[in-house]
């Protein structure tokens, strides 16, 4: 028999507490994400290369040391901003150019060669510079660390040696380019005057710009020179949620801009972070019921994959991508590389059109295809043209051998 109080299906508090503590774990993880995001929120910026931000991968220490000796640091995430601030006396740091629409790169441009200040671009891609530096092109990255300078650029010969490397660029048909800092023949640091009396600077990487390197080798000294020679510096960060970065920019684009910010204006702030806390909950519920399936377990894979089927795949890929610069440049690269020990060029010179072109073309026979627009020319424009460029590539090195 049972007590009065209690029947057969009455739950005991052990048995309400194994039901309820999943839920109870919930809404603990809630509060916990809420108060974290809370003091993220509160804690101020921390934003990669943000001249406000202390953290490893930010800024601050550059700036201050700029703001030490007077040049002023305004920190600009739109355009207008920009344009309103450049002039002779300023620099414009550009911290992802990559990120800028078509009509914003067009806007920089023009502001380029007619303000008489200087722009320093980091880690520019190719289509960046297609606009920002015509006649500079891009070449396989490369990992960044510590180079010389290489050149006689007054400001990288008082600096030494810094943490460069990333974007490599080719300077083929930019006469008034000076190259620095060296990797395999490429530059990693390019200055490229303008009619105006200004220049524009590329870096391959921004690592020395990083609170966390400003202080080895070079780097402050180079970072302070370049941007520190005019009085004023204009911070420019990017974002997509720049008004200017729509490619038309007209009337029905400002429209259709303002008319998205008015809706998301009409959703309450909590939501929005309730939103994001009950997504980390539910990415933290996927993986502990993950574990029930017990660890992965490693295995020999049944085939072997040949190369050819491996250089297949990748061609694929590019072919799908519509990647024909980045097919080309493989090619070109590729190619150089094999051809430099043929015609006695050191592998680290290969990719220098002053030491390769040379010596290539005293083993080739008049009148056959220009080396130069093989292996160092613009990108194709057809698939047709890309296979063109391969069997020339392959025509090439052939002749080379049998001459």
């Amino acid at each position: 028999m049972t007590s009065a109080g209690t029947t057969s299906l009455s739950r005991d508090p052990r048995h309400v507490w194994v039901r309820a503590r999943g839920v109870l774990f919930a809404v603990a993880l809630l509060v916990v994400a809420g108060v974290a995001l809370a003091l993220v929120q509160t804690g101020g910026h921390h934003g990669r290369l943000d001249p406000r931000s202390a953290d490893p991968n930010g800024s601050m220490a550059v700036a201050e040391l700029l703001r030490e000796r007077g040049v002023s640091v305004r920190v600009a995430t739109t355009l207008p901003e920009v344009t309103a601030a450049a002039g002779p006396d300023t620099t414009v740091l550009v911290t992802a150019p990559n990120l800028l629409s078509g009509r914003q790169r067009t806007v920089l441009r023009t502001l380029a060669d007619t303000s008489g200040g200087r722009t320093v671009l980091l880690a520019p891609d190719a289509p960046a510079l297609s606009t920002l530096a015509p006649g500079v092109s891009t070449d396989l990255p490369d990992t960044v660390r510590v180079l010389e300078p290489g050149c006689a650029v007054p400001e990288a010969r008082r600096a030494g040696a810094v943490h460069l490397g990333g974007e490599r660029y080719v300077t083929v048909g930019s006469a008034s380019a000076e190259s620095c800092y060296f990797r395999d023949g490429l530059p990693t640091l390019v200055r490229v005057r303008n009619s105006a009396g200004g220049d524009t600077v590329l870096l391959g990487a921004a690592d020395l710009l990083f609170n966390q390197r400003l202080a080895h080798e070079g780097n402050a000294s180079l970072a302070l020179q370049l941007l520190g020679s005019r009085t004023h510096l204009v911070w420019y960060l990017p974002s997509l949620s720049d008004p200017s970065s729509a490619e038309g920019g007209g009337p029905g684009e400002a429209g259709r801009g303002e008319e998205e910010g008015d809706f998301l204006s009409l959703v309450p702030p909590g939501w929005l972070w309730g939103t994001l806390q009950l997504a980390v909950a539910a990415a933290l519920a996927a993986v502990w019921r993950a574990r029930r399936l017990g660890p992965l377990v490693t295995e020999r894979l049944p085939v072997a994959v040949r190369a050819s089927e491996a250089t297949e795949g990748r061609a694929r890929l590019y072919f799908r991508a519509d990647a024909r610069d980045r097919a080309a440049v493989v090619l070109r690269s590729a190619a150089r590389v094999r051809l430099a020990p043929l015609v006695g060029v050191p592998t680290r010179e290969a990719h220098s059109p002053d030491a390769l072109l040379p010596a290539l073309s005293a083993r080739l026979s008049p009148g056959g295809a220009d080396p130069r627009d093989l292996l160092f020319g613009p990108a194709p424009v057809s698939d047709a043209a890309l296979v063109l460029l391969t069997d020339q590539l392959d025509a090439l090195e052939r002749e080379v051998r049998t001459s």
